[in-house]
């Protein structure tokens, strides 16, 4: 049956419902429904157990059933922060950011000024991060335009796409003059709306002028806009250094403030890392409703292959309110798979101290946190009525009756550092609207 003569989309599993940083639901051996809707999407209309299942399609014509019975079903990842064209530099020595930035990213990206480097690189990068269970997420491309149309092209899922402006403190091969950067970011944000993402950089390569023209440009055609956010102190010396040389900012105390000033404070905003904030900062981020994407594993220890950067505090985010989601950083984060950015997160958490850190909050954090980030939260996330059917299959694994879907979930995530790189043995499928995109 041509899948355009399939009206509904039955998938049959073990099912990981998260809610909030404390609730998941677990349901077991249970049936949910999709229906197609006229344009297309499969949008869920019933839930129920398994054995309810024969009778409920007895009304039913032009049914698929994905039969993942035993197995364990997780809703579609998000990851709120990642650099595509990096993904070949994942592994590279990272023991200073500026250093690695110059010695080994920058070089890497300008191979993307090809277009047939870019297009070869965007199919192969497709299928891996599919591979690893994501269905969208916030991205960085290189200067280049094409790094964004064609990433765009061939990416499955719900992404937004950017192309760093370098404009000052940069490499010759990689720097855009201001007038040339402003008009090809008017250009693509008018091209792609809220797929597009004005991104600067950071501070330390972007000039305030080129800020300000994105930020009026994110406004004019509702586009998203992300930008990097106090990863290590060195980073925020050196960006203040440069500031208070520049007119009107000679008075500005902090990093976050130099944002704020440019206009790249919105709703809209997910500002990469945000480990040294302060709390005048911290509360700035809260008035704006800007987000937060944590990288766990980028800054993670250098020994556990990150940039050593730090750990984010997300219970002081929680008590000033700032929403924040989970992020791999590819390449300062050494794999994509979100499920190892949830092990990272919690295991880091419970060596700082925090034992109430789960994997209860993980899994929320890399979905439905995730889909709020990308103000797609009223249709992604999780399998409540009326959202569309993403959703990623774990296989099976004999579990007891008695453990608590916590326990579940750590029996199925929890992985040594050694077998961090194994991830993708986990994923048995992944499906974006009731598609399969990848499949083991």
């Amino acid at each position: 049956m041509s899948s355009n003569n399939i009206t509904y989309k039955v998938i049959i599993a073990h099912f990981f419902n998260p809610i909030n940083d404390k609730k998941c639901e677990f349901l077991e051996d249970y049936a949910i429904v999709a229906k197609r809707t006229t344009r297309g999407d499969y949008k869920i209309i019933e839930r129920m157990p398994k054995a309810q299942l024969s009778a409920y399609l007895s009304r039913k014509k032009n049914v698929e059933i994905i039969d993942k019975s035993g197995q364990y079903v997780i809703p579609g990842l998000y990851d709120t922060h990642f650099h595509w064209v990096q993904d070949a530099v994942c592994e590279m020595p990272k023991a200073n950011l500026l250093h690695w930035l110059e010695n080994y990213t920058w070089p890497y990206e300008a191979n993307f000024k090809k277009l047939a480097f870019a297009r070869k690189k965007a199919k192969e990068f497709t299928n891996k991060i599919a591979n690893n269970g994501t269905i969208g997420g916030a991205c960085y491309g290189s200067i280049h335009t094409h790094s964004v149309s064609e990433a765009l092209k061939n990416f499955k899922g719900d992404y937004i796409l950017g192309n760093v402006q370098m404009t000052m403190n940069s490499p010759e091969y990689l720097t855009m003059g201001v007038e040339e950067t402003i008009a090809q970011t008017e250009a693509l944000a008018k091209e792609y709306k809220d797929q597009y993402a004005v991104t600067p950089r950071f501070a330390i390569t972007t000039d305030p002028v080129t800020m300000a023209a994105g930020a009026k440009t994110a406004k004019k055609h509702r586009s998203f806009i992300q930008t990097h956010l106090s990863e290590t102190q060195n980073e925020i010396d050196f960006v203040l250094s440069i500031y208070k040389d520049i007119k009107g900012f000679e008075k500005v105390k902090t990093y976050t403030e130099i944002y704020d000033k440019v206009g790249l404070l919105t709703p809209k905003t997910i500002m990469g890392h945000g480990i040294y904030l302060s709390p005048k900062e911290l509360k700035l981020l809260s008035e704006k409703q800007t987000m937060i994407a944590h990288c766990p594993t980028s800054n993670a220890p250098i020994k556990e292959l990150g940039l050593g950067s730090g750990l984010f505090d997300y219970k002081r985010a929680n008590r000033f309110k700032v929403h924040w989601a989970l992020a791999s950083d590819i390449g300062g984060g050494p794999f994509l798979s979100m499920l190892d950015v949830i092990n990272s997160f919690v295991i880091q958490n419970h060596k700082r101290g925090h034992r109430d850190t789960s994997y209860t909050q993980g899994l929320y954090r890399a979905s439905l946190a995730g889909a709020t980030s990308m103000k797609l939260e009223q249709e992604s996330g999780n399998f409540e009525l009326g959202k569309k059917l993403h959703f990623v299959s774990l296989g099976s694994k004999k579990m007891s009756a008695s453990l608590t879907t916590e326990e579940k979930l750590k029996k199925l995530i929890k992985r040594p550092n050694k077998e961090r790189a194994l991830y993708t043995d986990l994923i048995e499928a992944t499906y974006y609207n009731g598609n399969v995109i990848s499949n083991r």
